[in-house]
């Protein structure tokens, strides 16, 4: 067999111990790639993501490994279980990580009007009123006629302009906004920092695609939800960052079929060959883990879906 590439930096400890051993077990069997994916039912592109540690294996792929290989099925599956709750919990600390950054608002673009300053839209007196009035303190027939009533006329206008410049920006808002003019409606969302490395896609960009193909099934994804449904587990497969999820069974059978939805948006895959035990559905790009479903629908009839 091919030397193997180095696990990727920053794997889990238990995840990494998980893939050696999988290493190992493949080694000693004398398989191939190739070989190994046909015996298994999990196609080659899987199989070689499983062995370098850039996706952990379903338990299905594990269960097929020990089978081919003569390998004690306890054996793996136990390590398998202790790497899937490490990955568990790091995606857990990173989404929760990701969801504590702070948003600061963006400051103006130079060249942009800022509190205080003359602007188009600018809180404060309308243009040209305060000059009226400071030019009509120099008004009348005589020096000093007539300065005084203007001058206390012109500082109560300047005082209700003030005021009422006060009370529609909030007390104070645009000196808070960092910018002039009418309040804006609400825009989208800044957007998010480019992906890592290898993931080709973010929030809805990722609705309708693989999750193995552009990167989001990699060590960072995580199970959020399980049920079983006879024989076959369902998953909800959760990627904080791509921002999407996907449904997943294994301990499938040809005709089984998953679905995940998300609101009204929905995806499906089904076990199409004779040999797989597994079939996962486009991803559907989400809020949060919790919001999405996954349902299977089995041959025989019987259906179930995640809490």
């Amino acid at each position: 067999m091919p030397r193997r590439r180095a696990l990727p930096d920053g794997l889990d400890p238990r995840v990494a111990e998980f893939v050696e051993q999988l290493r190992r077990t493949v080694e000693r069997s004398g398989l191939g790639v190739a070989e190994l994916a046909e015996r298994t039912g999990y196609g080659r592109p899987s199989w070689e993501r499983y062995l370098d540690g850039r996706l952990l294996a379903p338990k299905g792929a594990v269960v097929a490994l020990a089978e081919v290989t003569g390998t004690p099925v306890d054996r793996l599956t136990t390590m398998w279980e202790l790497a899937e709750r490490a990955r568990n919990r790091a995606g857990a600390r990173h989404e929760r990580a990701t969801e504590a950054v702070p948003v600061t608002p963006a400051r103006g673009a130079p060249g942009e009007s800022r509190p205080g300053e003359s602007g188009p839209g600018e809180f404060g007196p309308p243009p040209g009123e305060p000059r009226r009035t400071g030019r009509g303190r120099g008004g009348g027939s005589g020096p000093g006629a007539g300065r005084t009533p203007m001058l206390l006329a012109g500082l109560v206008g300047v005082a209700v302009v003030v005021g009422g410049a006060f009370l529609l920006g909030g007390g104070g808002g645009p000196q808070r906004t960092g910018g002039g003019g009418a309040p804006s409606s609400p825009g989208p969302a800044a957007p998010t920092a480019p992906p890592p490395s290898g993931v080709l896609c973010a929030g809805s960009a990722c609705t309708g695609r693989d999750a193995e193909e552009t990167g989001c099934a990699d060590s960072r994804a995580v199970t959020a939800k399980t049920a079983t449904v006879g024989t076959t587990v369902v998953e909800v497969r959760y990627s904080g960052t791509c921002g999407a999820a996907w449904g997943r069974i294994t301990g499938a059978v040809p005709g089984d079929s998953v679905r995940v939805t998300v609101g009204s948006v929905r995806e499906t895959g089904t076990v199409t060959a004779a040999s797989d035990t597994l079939a996962y559905t486009p991803m559907v790009a989400v809020r949060a883990a919790a919001d999405a479903t996954a349902c299977a629908v089995l041959a025989s009839g019987e259906q179930g879906c995640t809490p």
